[in-house]
């Protein structure tokens, strides 16, 4: 049980993370800014987000990533860069690792269901959200007793 106080802590920590993924960051500067120790810090914020820290901003980077891909014109590399890694060998292997397709593969995937360029393509927006977004129904999708 995770007591009020360190749960402040360790929502500081996640917030400077959220705030700055993409810049190069320690786990002891990003725990010492959540008056914290380093271990602690990491073990408190698996136990309280399900993830740890450094999977925490691996994941702020990848949706970041795929929404560059998906939105802007830059190259694989500037958006590597953006995001806040410096190897785009590094990047792509992750990517294909989180996403399973490459960076190049993604983009082109998405580009192609879209009817305006640079927007996301509706297959790719959520039923359940896009009925709220339009207001529409369920038409003919009763559910059976």
């Amino acid at each position: 049980m995770i007591r009020h106080f360190q749960y402040k802590k360790i929502c500081l920590g996640r917030d400077y993370l959220q705030e700055h993924f993409s810049d190069s960051f320690s786990l002891t500067e990003v725990a010492k800014y959540s008056c914290m120790s380093q271990y602690h810090f990491s073990r408190v914020f698996t136990n309280v987000f399900g993830e740890s820290p450094n999977t925490f901003v691996a994941r702020l980077r990848i949706e970041k990533a795929k929404k560059m891909l998906i939105t802007e014109k830059f190259s694989i590399g500037e958006i590597c860069e953006s995001v806040g890694y410096f190897s785009i060998g590094s990047f792509s292997s992750l990517f294909r690792k989180k996403v399973g397709m490459s960076p190049t593969q993604y983009r082109r995937k998405l580009w192609s269901l879209s009817s305006e360029p640079l927007s996301y393509p509706m297959q790719s927006i959520p039923l359940c959200y896009a009925q709220n977004l339009f207001g529409l129904k369920d038409h003919g999708m009763k559910k059976k007793r």
